[in-house]
């Protein structure tokens, strides 16, 4: 198993300890959560592109409610691109084909989000009132921090976190991709939405 990010690694002690002390402790179920990103297409000739909806349907992390804490994380080259039903909820009447699909994935780990040095992105909530999370974003080595409102639903058992934010990809260093001279380009902005089910 790969060893774990200096942030992951520390969030994670910090997560041990709270148990020891009696803090309950849930931890975030992938089977149940989902991170979806949709970003949309620009130029002169966005016409002659396509808008993409991404997805992170392996969200890992922990959440200690009575402090008001949670720290996840999910890996880009796990990431999905363009799951039909995904594109169908977003709006997104076309369905690209299957070299299409690959070959913006292959562009995005590898040109846009240079996957393979940085691998993940690590996400750390504090909340900072009944229905809002003050989040740290760290992705593609730079951290920005933003409040997110979010819809929380607790039960015995079971926390339930959704919401919506949107995000610079140029905040995070990165360059939006862009072919023909630009004429044909990914918007700066991405909207992301949220589901995150933790258990006890």
């Amino acid at each position: 198993m790969p060893a774990l990010p200096v942030a992951a690694a520390a969030s994670a002690a910090w997560y041990q300890d709270a148990a020891r002390k009696g803090q309950h402790i849930y931890r975030i179920d992938p089977a149940r959560s989902i991170i979806v990103i949709t970003v949309r297409r620009g130029g002169a000739l966005a016409r002659l592109g396509h808008d993409h909806v991404i997805a992170s349907r392996t969200v890992t992390g922990l959440v200690a409610p009575q402090a008001g804490r949670a720290d996840f994380q999910f890996r880009l080259d796990q990431l999905t691109v363009d799951e039909a039903a995904l594109r169908a909820a977003a709006g997104l009447d076309t369905q690209p084909s299957a070299e299409a699909i690959a070959g913006t994935r292959g562009n995005m780990l590898g040109r846009v989000l240079d996957a393979e040095r940085f691998p993940q992105v690590l996400l750390h909530a504090q909340r900072i009132g009944e229905q809002a999370v003050r989040l740290n974003v760290t992705l593609h080595g730079v951290t920005r921090t933003m409040d997110v409102p979010l819809k929380l639903e607790q039960s015995a058992d079971t926390i339930t976190a959704i919401g919506e934010l949107s995000l610079l990809q140029t905040d995070f260093d990165i360059t939006p991709m862009s072919v023909m001279g630009g004429a044909i380009t990914v918007q700066d902005r991405m909207a992301l939405a949220f589901t995150l089910v933790a258990v006890r």
